[in-house]
């Protein structure tokens, strides 16, 4: 499974794609208010030089034809720019049009199996499922990742995969890869949860005063 920072916080990305484990960011309109600039392709070239990997950037437009206009734009930022496009009809459409010009496509905000299955029979390159927000809702977030995974493992035709987004903690991690999930999109504080257990902290500091009590011998 590829991990993707979920953020657009430039120190946050140097810091992570320094460890040498991610391989994509995801941002959004909301996560690029969050930082000190409101230049959205600047934020985005800026990501698009630390990382090689995809990097999706959201269209803002409603309607398919200003989506696919905005698409080509944002797409021509860098080389690596996948497009975030919402789960509607109209996003359908876009997607559709825009996933011929091999511009690849992030479908985003899909709640369901189903929504996930007409991301990858529009062409999309990913479908994003929102596990946090499914489960705020009172829903299993990690049973409609699970269904699917077993849906699209049906079709090997479809070529779309499938990010786990919207993660809460590092369980949500753990179980998006028992389920076979292509990509999970963390937040930088998550990831750094996930490298951090008590015991192993716990293990430093009892080999490095076993060893400090050696060395004075």
């Amino acid at each position: 499974m590829q991990i993707f920072l979920d953020t657009a916080n430039i120190d946050q990305i140097r810091e992570a794609a320094g460890l040498g484990i991610i391989s994509g960011v995801t941002t959004n309109p909301s996560l690029v208010a969050r930082e000190t600039t409101s230049d959205y392709e600047a934020v985005t070239k800026k990501i698009c030089s630390i990382v090689s990997g995809p990097v999706s950037v959201e269209v803002l437009a409603e309607d398919a034809e200003a989506m696919i206009k905005e698409a080509r734009v944002k797409a021509a930022w860098a080389p690596n720019v996948n497009i975030k496009i919402p789960m509607t009809a109209e996003g359908l459409k876009a997607t559709s049009v825009l996933s011929k010009e091999d511009i690849k496509i992030n479908m985003t905000l899909c709640f369901s199996a189903n929504q996930a299955l007409l991301a990858a029979l529009a062409g999309a390159t990913y479908a994003s499922i929102f596990i946090g927000r499914l489960d705020d809702a009172g829903h299993d977030g990690m049973q409609v990742v699970e269904d699917t995974m077993m849906i699209l493992a049906n079709y090997p035709e479809l070529d779309a995969q499938l990010i786990a987004a919207s993660i809460r903690n590092p369980m949500h991690v753990t179980r998006a890869a028992l389920a076979g999930v292509d990509v999970a999109t963390v937040p930088y504080a998550v990831l750094m949860q996930m490298m951090r257990h008590p015991l192993t902290d716990i293990g430093i500091k009892r080999f490095l005063a076993d060893w400090k009590s050696v060395s004075k011998k």
